[in-house]
């Protein structure tokens, strides 16, 4: 099955660039661009792709726009937003998470990066560089941060270490490495999570464990 991606970034050499490296592999292709954030959410509700990758700044509608009409709370039949980001975007990156993108990417991430995180946004999982969610996330002013809702359940301990260890950025196998757990336990535990914090995937599991200040335990 061909991943179809629709590119949206105000810059032409951008997309020009981003549409050779995807269009390379034998399994995406890329269906349409737009030059800005108006232009993506019009074209997405008439194509339907699989996988959106979203600048964060562009003209009209900003990449959180965007997200929040694709994929955010109360969208009938959301799409799956990965946002392509840099460094000096704290602000925006968190907004966009909490607006429902499935993943992040660094424009200058490489080939192999962005390729795997639209794979994972189309399997529905979503990809967290550590190097990007991390590091944003740890410096947002706490003021910033809302308080996290309690979950429907509270989460047990093991429970809340995966929550941790995602919100780290690890990937399953990493964390089953690190918890001496099976590939099938984490997964199991993710289901558990999901289901306690009504969290739809990876990126809000990660938000709430920072919400709920869990990266400042003693053992982070």
């Amino acid at each position: 099955m061909t991943i179809e991606v629709l590119l949206a970034d105000d810059q032409a050499m951008i997309r020009r660039g981003l549409r050779l490296i995807l269009d390379n592999q034998p399994d995406i292709t890329v269906v349409a661009e737009a030059s800005d954030g108006a232009e993506a959410v019009a074209l997405a509700r008439q194509l339907r792709p699989d996988v959106c990758l979203v600048d964060i700044r562009m003209p009209r509608l900003d990449g959180i726009e965007v997200t929040r009409a694709l994929a955010g709370p109360g969208v009938a039949s959301p799409l799956r937003v990965v946002i392509v980001t840099t460094f000096d975007l704290d602000d925006y990156v968190y907004g966009a998470l909490r607006a429902g993108a499935a993943g992040f990417v660094l424009k200058d991430a490489g080939p192999a990066l962005l390729t795997e995180a639209v794979r994972a946004a189309h399997a529905g999982d979503s990809l967290i560089s550590p190097s990007i969610t991390v590091r944003l996330l740890r410096h947002l002013a706490p003021a910033r941060i809302r308080t996290a809702a309690a979950p429907a359940q509270p989460l047990t301990d093991r429970e809340t270490e995966v929550a941790r260890a995602i919100a780290r950025g690890r990937t399953n196998q990493e964390i089953a490495a690190e918890l001496f757990i099976s590939l099938s336990t984490v997964k199991g535990h993710l289901t558990a999570i999901q289901r306690k914090l009504g969290a739809r995937n990876r990126v809000e599991i990660a938000a709430w464990a920072w919400e709920a200040r869990l990266m400042e335990s003693p053992h982070e």
